[in-house]
């Protein structure tokens, strides 16, 4: 579990959690559980992913995935205990908020986003798709469960630290959609034109397993121009937000300008 978490990574889930809370005025003390959490279900779907029953990669984050390091069996115990930890410190750390119906949103949230309805179920959809010819919206349809909803929940859950009205929370959601495809349209492209060096994991592996992206079905220029154009709708959400916006700002950026 350790080795899945804390052997790198560039922790922009849990950035976004901070962000989101700076946003409305969050207690930063209160954000520290949330951003764990997130971290954790995240680091678990990667440990997942890398099975051979799934995409079958030996690298991760520059080092042999958990299941090279140790074995499957150990690979799959450590990912279930690490989803099952992220909602036991969401439930019961007392570094978040006290009151107990925030608390269970932020619970319901973080639970919606991982499940069938979130990227559990969108990575299902995406193995199914493998040889398949998907539409852009086809596609689109996949990666805003696979990859968006958990960073949707990584916003939501620093908005639900904080006093977040509906109007901030509607305008949070929006740009965590915006910036949720626009990561994996980032993430398709540095897969075709990037190296296994830089990425951490081995490089092509998409095109060779004959898995859809955008740049396969909409070519690598309009697939930037996509990432650009979402980029943009993402920054313009916050404009309700006003000064307290700016990190959010920051790590939509680094997110979408990432070296190609």
């Amino acid at each position: 579990m350790r080795y899945a978490c804390l052997n790198g990574g560039k922790r922009v889930r849990a950035m976004l959690v901070y962000a989101s809370g700076e946003a409305v005025n969050a207690d930063p003390v209160l954000l520290d559980t949330a951003a764990c959490a997130v971290e954790m279900i995240h680091a678990y779907s990667l440990v997942h992913d890398d099975l051979p029953a799934m995409d079958d990669d030996d690298l991760r984050r520059g080092k042999p995935a958990c299941h090279i390091a140790y074995d499957e069996a150990t690979a799959i115990l450590a990912g279930d205990a690490l989803l099952t930890l992220a909602f036991e410190i969401l439930a019961t750390d007392l570094t978040t908020p006290a009151d107990i119906p925030r608390r269970l949103s932020m619970v319901q949230c973080l639970a919606r986003a991982a499940g069938t309805a979130g990227m559990t179920g969108g990575q299902s959809l995406d193995l199914e798709a493998v040889g398949r010819k998907l539409s852009r919206d086809q596609l689109a349809a996949i990666h805003q469960r696979k990859t968006g909803a958990l960073i949707q929940a990584c916003v939501q859950l620093g908005a639900l630290s904080g006093d977040a009205d509906t109007t901030e929370l509607a305008a949070l959601d929006q740009y965590a959609r915006h910036l949720g495809i626009a990561f994996q349209i980032v993430d398709d492209i540095l897969d075709e034109v990037s190296n296994t060096a830089t990425l951490g994991k081995t490089s092509g592996a998409d095109r060779a397993r004959n898995k859809p992206t955008y740049p396969s079905i909409i070519g690598l220029e309009t697939s930037k121009r996509l990432a650009e154009d979402l980029y943009r709708e993402a920054i313009n959400c916050l404009d309700t937000l006003a000064k307290n916006a700016y990190t959010l700002r920051q790590l939509a950026e680094m997110v979408v300008h990432r070296t190609y």
